[in-house]
């Protein structure tokens, strides 16, 4: 199976570059999988779509601001605050730096990605904030540039980090993150902090949404699965097959597996909100010898694409995403590539907003 096998072509004026004022206005493509049929809706439906007895699973984690500007080994300490990503250039020894992954608290080491790439080396010293707040040294590198750093110790160095840090907007997103993005590229029930990326297609979800679903009758559950290094780094390989997803970080507690568990002994329809829930549901499943959920934490690296048998999804809402990219191919193997290339096809034609604060789509 070739990775160009998941390319569509998309027009750069339905990237999304702005989250919409109403959360819940975001357009929503419902996808009938057993008709193969199509129907514009917008996300405030999404309640009438479900089932009474449906459990409805939601990655509760949090984005933390994650991307870092500062400076490297000798260069003059200024203040910086790039304005256009896509503009920004690196002289006078500025760098930005991705934290993706805690690999330690003591010492506090972090993998990440940095820029410029080529020039930062094993052994030289990085500096942020206008009085050195932090400091890091490069431990080592990976094989497609990342790096590993280890920080010099602080107080409180989470609170450090949202002071100094900033939202990890995708690239996509061709402009500088602003105040509002804080709150509004985090899901309204997110608690876990450790994610570099929001879970996307939970940003649609509000308050009152979510309480049309209790009195609905539909249960929820919340499990954790922290974005890491995955969602940035492109397929490098021409067969699908070839590519392997790095580690992210896992938690599903004793209510959640209990919830998951009722319902898969009830028969009952589990709706997952979004990539990550399949990939941690999916992945802890498949850890079972009986079939059941134990309370859990870990590292997955569940990487579906067609031909994947789901044994606990039978629903799924997402967000558009990028052609060739591991999320795709997800939605390409719980849909069928055909009818998820159609729909996209269809989503192109009709004006959809594409990507993380774009619009969305529910399979069932």
């Amino acid at each position: 199976m070739l990775v160009s096998d998941f390319h569509y072509d998309l027009p750069d004026s339905q990237i999304a570059q702005e989250p919409l004022p109403d959360r819940a206005e975001s357009r929503m493509l419902h996808v009938q999988r057993k008709n193969a049929g199509f129907e514009d809706r917008v996300f405030r439906d999404f309640p009438d779509l479900l089932r009474p007895d449906d459990l409805v699973v939601l990655n509760n984690t949090r984005v933390f601001p994650a991307r870092l500007y500062g400076r490297r080994s000798g260069a003059k300490a200024q203040a910086l605050s790039p304005r256009n990503p896509a503009a920004r250039d690196f002289l006078h020894g500025r760098v930005e730096v991705l934290l993706t992954r805690q690999f330690n608290q003591n010492p506090n080491e972090w993998d990440c990605l940095v820029r410029p790439g080529r020039k930062i080396g094993v052994g030289e010293h990085l500096f942020f904030g206008e009085h050195d707040d932090l400091q890091a040294e490069v431990l080592s590198r990976g094989e497609f540039g990342e790096r590993r750093i280890r920080f010099a110790p602080v107080d409180d160095f989470p609170q450090v980090i949202e002071r100094l840090g900033h939202v990890p907007l995708p690239p996509y997103i061709a402009r500088a993150d602003r105040l509002g993005d804080r709150e509004r590229y985090q899901t309204v029930y997110a608690r876990e902090r450790g994610s570099v990326a929001a879970p996307t297609a939970g940003l649609h979800f509000t308050p009152e949404v979510l309480s049309r679903l209790q009195k609905r009758g539909v249960e929820t559950a919340e499990v954790t699965l922290h974005v890491g290094l995955g969602t940035f780094q492109p397929v490098r390989v021409e067969r699908v097959e070839d590519h392997r997803l790095h580690k992210e970080h896992y938690v599903i507690s004793e209510d959640a597996a209990a919830a998951i568990n009722r319902a898969l002994d009830q028969q009952r329809r589990i709706v997952a909100v979004g990539t990550t829930t399949v990939r941690t549901l999916e992945y802890s499943i498949a850890q079972s010898r009986d079939g059941r959920i134990a309370p859990q934490e870990g590292e997955a690296d569940l990487f579906i694409y067609p031909g994947f048998t789901f044994q606990i999804v039978r629903a799924l809402l997402t967000n558009f995403h990028l052609p060739q990219s591991t999320l795709l191919m997800l939605v390409c193997a719980f849909g069928g590539r055909d009818l998820v290339l159609q729909a996209y096809h269809h989503a192109v034609r009709q004006g959809y907003r594409f990507y993380s604060y774009g619009d969305c789509m529910f399979l069932e």
